[in-house]
């Protein structure tokens, strides 16, 4: 199914993504404005803790996305229960538990991630990633330096 824009409220549970520079960032919305996610690399070269944030810092200013799932194991409260689970975890790993592999194991109980497996089938693929990443990164190190000074 197609990713839909965000343009109301999304229903609580709802796998929410946001473009960034090489690659998708993924949350599950509980509700109130707010999003429960992978902090570690969301934003910066920094691990981070899966924590519950506003709509607004989730998507740091991109589109956000609500990607359907006609399958899911869990939807709804459900859903929000098992995001909320784990706030607080601290184990971040970029191919083998990252905001993605969150997503999916809310949702389907599950740990997997499409991106990562692309990346690992296709290594140009995962080369093109790692370059935007790269760039995305030293074009924010150079903002934050800027705003700093």
């Amino acid at each position: 199914m197609p990713d839909v824009a965000v343009d109301s409220e999304p229903a609580p549970g709802a796998h929410l993504v946001t473009q960034r520079s090489g690659y998708e960032h993924h949350g599950i919305y509980v509700g109130n404005g707010r999003v429960v996610h992978y902090a570690g690399f969301a934003g910066s070269l920094h691990r981070g803790p899966i924590e519950e944030t506003t709509l607004e810092r989730f998507a740091a200013g991109r589109e956000i996305r609500v990607r359907m799932h006609a399958m899911a194991t869990f939807t709804g409260q459900d859903a929000v229960r098992r995001a909320r689970s784990r706030l607080g975890e601290n184990r971040y790993r970029l191919l083998s538990n990252n905001c993605e592999h969150l997503c999916a194991w809310v949702l389907f109980g599950e740990n997997r991630s499409s991106q990562v497996e692309a990346c690992l089938a296709h290594p140009s693929v995962a080369c093109r990633v790692a370059i935007a990443m790269l760039k995305g990164w030293i074009d924010a190190k150079g903002h934050d330096d800027l705003l700093a000074a």
